[in-house]
């Protein structure tokens, strides 16, 4: 699908979805329990295809994983007899990557398929920890890929500057294995904040981890169901919303958590930095547009949301320097590349760097033709950025929003664009 985008000032409130990051873990975990959970989320319509891959994965290894009005119901995964069994966690890289430990832990025989970039983004080093710990994994990782044994867990180190993700999954699964273990993360360790969010997920359904520095301590013990919980609101997908506000309109975005442990809500600091005019009320955020000043960025906490920051640094005044985003090369789409090919398409000044990009603002952008390269941020960025554009922005591609947000096109559409369907 591709669209033309234009809009002349965004006005209005959001009321945000729940965080995927948060519903990959609670609606896996929940499928590890002895008893049903009830997760209720923020929003009515259709789940990020993201959350649907775990759903179906998890769905397909032994549990009941159902949604009915804005609440995901959970039967855990029940003791029938291990089969060889099939799942695709599609191009989710949180799925990948937190399955392979856990249904190893559970001692199932799977196969698992991808699609899209997940096929080329890095196993390394998590491959080389099952394999070294009770799992066989087949053909070097290259997919489909076939895996059996049982993962036994222990005392483990894994680099931290490939991706959070592997070191999740592996939290996620000790408490499975015989004895428990550890996790050490050694080297520069990225993306903190999402092991973060793990951490305290695991203490809702009954497991503590002891944290001593970069050592995650995690005992043998059982997941126990918390009865109800609540999927807080979605800071990533905030940003986008926040950053409309900032460089044309009056926006609102309801339904945050200000205790949250996502580390994007550090987009609320990042905009004050900025210069952007930022109201903070109870659950929301309210951002309007203001002069805004180029910044350094450190984004090794907050990969996602390099995008969005992209657009708001196009018409800050100055030049802006985004640095510590190597990984975004291995995301949906090669991301530094990306970017900064968005910004250029639509007018604006940006270049590569190794590690992140250099954007000089400008007072408006020209508009013009962006490809989504299939990543769902840079097509929500792009959008976004039609407030500041004298010309239509079409994006092809578009759907892919729907990885992580299937709404935001109508979002949008009530915040004051234009969207029409090419």
């Amino acid at each position: 699908m591709n669209v033309n985008i234009t809009t002349e000032n965004y006005s209005g409130e959001v009321q945000i979805l729940s965080s995927k990051s948060e519903l990959h873990r609670l609606l896996m975990l929940s499928a590890l329990c002895a008893d049903k959970t009830e997760t209720s989320i923020a929003f009515v319509g259709k789940p990020s295809k993201d959350v649907l891959a775990t759903i179906d994965c998890m769905n397909i290894g032994g549990a009941s994983i159902v949604e009915n009005n804005s609440v995901f119901y959970s039967m855990p995964i029940n003791n029938r007899p291990l089969y060889p069994i099939t799942v695709s966690c599609n191009e989710s890289g949180s799925t990948l990557r937190f399955l392979l430990p856990v249904f190893s832990a559970l001692g199932k025989k799977y196969t698992v398929l991808v699609n899209g970039r997940l096929s080329s983004r890095p196993l390394s080093p998590m491959y080389e920890l099952l394999t070294q710990n009770g799992v066989t994994l087949s053909r070097n990782g290259v997919y489909p890929l076939s895996v059996y044994g049982k993962f036994t867990g222990g005392d483990l180190s894994i680099d931290g500057s490939v991706s959070s993700q592997f070191i999740t999954g592996l939290l996620m699964a000790l408490p499975l294995t015989e004895k428990g273990g550890s996790v050490t993360v050694t080297g520069d360790f990225q993306s903190r904040p999402y092991v973060d969010i793990t951490v305290d997920a695991m203490k809702k359904f009954g497991v503590e981890v002891v944290v001593d520095g970069n050592k995650y301590i995690v005992p043998k013990t059982d997941y126990v169901s918390p009865g109800d919980i609540k999927a807080g609101g979605d800071w990533s997908n905030s940003a986008f919303f926040l950053v409309a506000g900032a460089i044309g309109g009056n926006v609102t975005v309801s339904g945050l958590d200000m205790d949250s442990k996502q580390g994007d809500k550090a987009i609320v600091d990042i905009l004050k930095a900025f210069g952007a005019n930022v109201e903070v009320l109870s659950d929301s955020i309210k951002v309007s547009k203001s002069k805004l000043k180029a910044i350094d960025v450190d984004a090794k906490d907050i990969p996602d949301m390099v995008p969005a920051l992209a657009v708001l640094a196009s018409v800050a005044d100055g030049k802006t320097r985004i640095y510590n985003a190597q990984r975004l090369r291995i995301k949906e789409s090669d991301r530094i590349k990306s970017v900064v090919e968005m910004i250029n398409n639509l007018g604006g000044e940006a270049e590569e760097t190794d590690d992140g990009m250099i954007i000089t603002g400008k007072q408006f952008l020209t508009g013009g033709t962006v490809s989504s390269y299939n990543d769902h941020r840079i097509a929500m960025s792009a959008s976004v950025a039609s407030v500041v554009c004298k010309n239509t922005v079409t994006v092809l591609g578009a759907e892919a929003v729907n990885k992580s947000y299937p709404e935001f096109y109508e979002k949008i559409k009530a915040l004051g664009s234009n969207v029409k369907e090419i």
